[in-house]
């Protein structure tokens, strides 16, 4: 209840900033907390009713009676440690931001009630559990703002999502970081990527990011849709003040800063806005519209590092969120509200590549927020409607939730320039408009509430450019951590066990983009499989870094586009080897189960099937090491050798460290390790194509690169795309008179002891085109119409599996595959590994200070529930077996019934 605020003796919170801050304050402040009390009188003096807000606080805790809070109202612990205190100090600073009285590190709500639940041990261990009980009694108690500075990357974890959705959906507003895993692409983590939670980022007084802060798209939808915009909102968070476990303040820095300093403001808002009104007006879609649309836009950052920009914390911007709020009419909105595909750097990637005819569908991932209910309803189908005449060459299909639930839904554009507009240059711009509705919840005679969003479009067209010039990127054959245990493809790398960002063009290959863009290339992406392309379109086809199968359809199509169609082909592998992966196994002490890597860096066996057409084979060796071709200094991490290539080739081979020579034990790897000369880049015409072969992709990762490989990505490109042949690279010395061969029988082989169907999207599964296909082809073979299970999804909503995701992740090292705690240059976002089949989750306490310890999250309830279900079903199976001996008996029975996939 903001009843008052202690600046200072004599200070009255109406007087201006200036005056009631004196400058050894304002010294000992950071200037997001200097305005941020300008904010908060502002807010305090405009808009004050008195009003408590229920403040739950998600971390390690809090001691009793600290001197910096007055209003510490429960605090309850869901561990198994035997205390209510705060031994670790993240807690405490979390709180101490938010609602700290302190004058050396105020807090922004110093009147909020605190609510502390306690879900981390002294030793930062955590379990789903925990949090799924700590979640009801928040609903039962009916918190308004809830801040978690926690999070994983595990997003099928169900249990704990769908406790998130039962959360926001009971009216409680949710605050989270969204990690610090930057300046890596694709490092957003969970509950932040939920549409009904606010994400934070973090950004430095000079309003840059801050380069912990984790970034880009959310990535449930990888590798078969597009992600949505994430964050929401960045707040300051490097140098905040906070408070200390017992008394005094301290700096940190991690967006486990900027959460709270964003959840400081939303206890303001709510503050101000009457208890009698609040649910009328504040819910998770509401606070979120308030936020986003009152936000800054900051100029350098992209949609995907800032979201809609920064909560400005000075007296004219924070009043514009309240006005929002005071004269709110509930309503639905679509964000981000405007998508300008001509405003760079802001709408990177979309403006850094225009549209052009006969291109793969662009696809933008929007989100539907929805204020007039928990509930509601697309109405009507969104409609296109064109500024002028040259908008009609704009052809859009669209995917959106049916059901808009709780609060946030979402609506996918899938644009293509139809084939008429292929000499057409110029802008295209209009509106994308969609209604909807939530019913009412006052009775029959009410009427429902409606709302038309209103999406503005403008995009940049160009002629569709010659086929030398566009390459396809496949994203379909690559697989993520979760929902299986897929390791890391620089063993070398130490602190990261996962290879978990997504691997699109858009996230740990951005850098790559930008480099092809820059070098004059258009790059498309491939979601299907290789039967919904049209090979005369594209120069090359690009494989990098991928772990699935391959259809038989595909591998016959690849042949005949590279051979007879002059397809170019350019792959870049990784490591494969299985008893290195057989090292990597480990049992987890939280799950009590073993983790085996489905896979290793890439799946070598996959792609030598793919190959075999053309007489190459990868081999299983991890080699490390770096070379040097014609001056160009490169770096070879954990990537294979070529054992097969045909004659008339060029193969260039050199000599590395070999670490499957020693098996993955804790032997060293010294310089007398080095093996003769393997081969590791080959390049070769093959009947009208041209193909081209490398054994490592850490080059072009941005994720762990070393020395980037660029220079050799456009030499190759040059060759596959536009038979342009580099001297050095097609010198006569390297070329093979002789085929390069290894018999079939001592190829790697494909691990026996993983059921591979529960991860592929390939095994198991029917051979479609996908929604992120040409529209001409969508929900077909490529050759003919055939019914999708795909049709009612959206290339940007979770394809949840019931299979499961891993529980939590260890980090090890590349030769010591000992369980041990995972640091990153200060970050704490440590991770431990689980089940692949449990439903747990992996979380991490995101400040970058002081917390290093790893987190180690589990569902302790997921083996009794297994076995309980197992017993259902085998009672089951009796009754039905009794059941059918009584209709043998009877005769024929007709009848009808549902087949449920699980």
């Amino acid at each position: 209840m903001f009843t008052s605020m202690s600046f200072g003796e004599g200070e009255h919170p109406t007087a201006p900033c200036n005056s009631t801050i004196s400058w050894k304050h304002k010294l000992m402040m950071q200037r997001s907390q200097v305005t941020s009390l300008c904010g908060a009188k502002a807010l305090w003096a405009k808009g004050h009713t008195g009003a408590k807000v229920k403040m739950a606080i998600f971390d390690t805790g809090i001691r009793a009676k600290h001197p910096h809070f007055r209003n510490i109202k429960e605090r309850t612990n869901w561990t198994d440690d035997d205390t209510l205190n705060d031994n670790l100090g993240h807690g405490t600073f979390v709180a101490g931001v938010i609602a700290g009285q302190d004058a050396e590190c105020l807090g922004f709500a110093p009147e909020a009630e605190i609510y502390a639940f306690r879900v981390f041990t002294n030793a930062q261990i955590s379990y789903t559990s925990w949090f799924l009980d700590a979640f009801n009694y928040a609903i039962e108690t009916n918190m308004d703002v809830l801040n978690l500075s926690i999070g994983g990357p595990d997003y099928l974890d169900l249990p704990f999502v769908e406790k998130v959705w039962e959360l926001t959906a009971s009216n409680s507003i949710m605050v989270s970081a969204i990690g610090n895993d930057g300046p890596l692409y694709g490092t957003l983590n969970n509950p932040v990527d939920q549409s009904d939670v606010i994400g934070v980022g973090g950004i430095d007084y000079n309003d840059h990011i801050a380069s912990f802060s984790s970034r880009s798209m959310s990535t449930w939808e990888i590798p078969h849709g597009y992600g949505r915009m994430k964050p929401d909102i960045v707040a300051y968070g490097r140098d905040i003040m906070g408070s200390k476990i017992s008394t005094g303040c301290k700096s940190l820095s991690g967006t486990s800063v900027a959460s709270p300093v964003a959840a400081g403001v939303v206890c303001l808002l709510v503050s101000v806005i009457p208890e009698g009104s609040r649910k009328k007006i504040l819910n998770p879609a509401s606070m979120k519209q308030a936020l986003v649309e009152g936000a800054a836009k900051l100029s350098g950052p992209n949609m995907y590092e800032q979201g809609a920009g920064k909560i400005i914390l000075s007296i004219y911007v924070s009043l514009k969120s309240y006005e929002i709020l005071k004269n709110y009419q509930p309503r639905a909105s679509i964000f981000p509200s405007v998508l300008d595909f001509t405003d760079c750097p802001y709408s990177w990637p979309f403006c850094h590549q225009p549209l052009y005819a006969g291109a793969m569908p662009v696809i933008f991932n929007a989100t539907i927020l929805n204020g007039m209910g928990v509930i509601g309803y697309v109405d009507s189908p969104p409609s296109w409607h064109p500024l002028d005449e040259v908008g009609n060459l704009l052809n859009i299909h669209f995917t959106y939730s049916e059901v808009i639930w709780p609060w946030t839904g979402y609506l996918a554009l899938h644009m293509q320039i139809k084939e008429e507009g292929a000499q057409f240059a110029g802008i295209i711009e209009g509106n994308v408009t969609v209604r909807v509705y939530s019913p009412s919840t006052r009775g029959e005679n009410f009427q429902r509430q409606t709302t038309t969003c209103v999406l503005k479009l403008k995009l940049k067209v160009v002629p569709t450019p010659p086929r030398s010039k566009r390459i396809l990127w496949d994203q379909f054959h690559s697989i993520k951590y979760p929902p299986g245990y897929i390791p890391r493809d620089s063993l070398n790398v130490r602190n990261d066990i996962l290879d978990w960002h997504g691997d699109h063009l858009h996230t740990n290959f951005h850098t790559m983009f930008n480099v092809l863009r820059d070098a004059g290339y258009y790059v498309e992406t491939l979601g299907s499989p290789f039967t919904c392309f049209d090979a005369h379109q594209y120069g090359t086809l690009l494989m990098v870094d991928l772990e699935d199968e391959y259809y038989e359809e595909e591998v016959q199509k690849l042949k005949d586009d590279v051979i007879n169609t002059g397809l170019g082909l350019a792959v870049f592998a990784e490591w494969y080897n299985v008893d290195m992966m057989a090292k990597m196994n480990f049992f987890d002490d939280s799950t009590r189960s073993w983790w085996i890597p489905v896979t290793g860096g890439a799946n070598i066996p996959a792609l030598n099937d793919l190959l075999a057409p053309f007489g190459i084979a990868f081999g299983d060796k991890i080699l490390h090491g770096d070379f040097s071709i014609d001056g160009e200094q490169s770096h070879y991490a954990s990537g294979t050798d070529i054992v097969k290539f045909p004659a008339g080739g060029f193969l260039h081979g050199f000599s590395f460290l070999d670490s499957s020579m020693i098996g993955a034990t804790q032997k060293i790897l010294r310089t007398s390790d080095m093996t003769k000369a393997s081969s590791i880049l080959g390049l070769v015409d093959m009947g009208s194509g041209r193909i081209a072969v490398y054994g490592d992709s850490n080059c072009l990762d941005s994720s762990h690169m070393v020395t980037n490989c660029f220079w050799l990505l456009k030499k190759i490109l040059d060759f596959t795309s536009r038979n342009i042949r580099d001297p050095v690279l097609f010198s006569d010395s390297i070329r093979q008179d002789v085929p390069l061969y290894e018999d079939d029988n001592q190829l790697p082989s494909r691990r026996t002891d993983v059921n591979f169907s529960s991860y592929s999207a390939v095994v198991g599964k029917e051979l479609i085109c996908r929604s992120d296909s040409r529209f001409e082809i969508w929900e077909t073979k490529g050759y003919g119409l055939q019914e999708s299970w795909w049709k009612k999804r959206l290339p940007g909503y979770p394809n949840i599996g019931v299979a499961g995701s891993l529980n939590s992740i260890i980090a090890g090292s590349s030769l010591e595959w000992t369980r041990s705690p995972r640091k990153n240059d200060g970050n704490s976002s440590a991770r431990t590994v689980g089940n692949p089949y449990d439903k747990g989750m992996e979380f991490a306490l995101f400040s970058r200070d002081k917390f290093e310890k790893p987190v180690v999250v589990a569902s302790r309830w997921i083996v009794p529930a297994i076995v309980a279900i197992s017993g259902l079903l085998l009672l089951l199976s009796f009754w039905r077996f009794g059941q059918k001996r009584k209709r043998r008996k009877k005769g024929p029975v007709s009848s009808s019934g549902r087949v449920i996939n699980v």
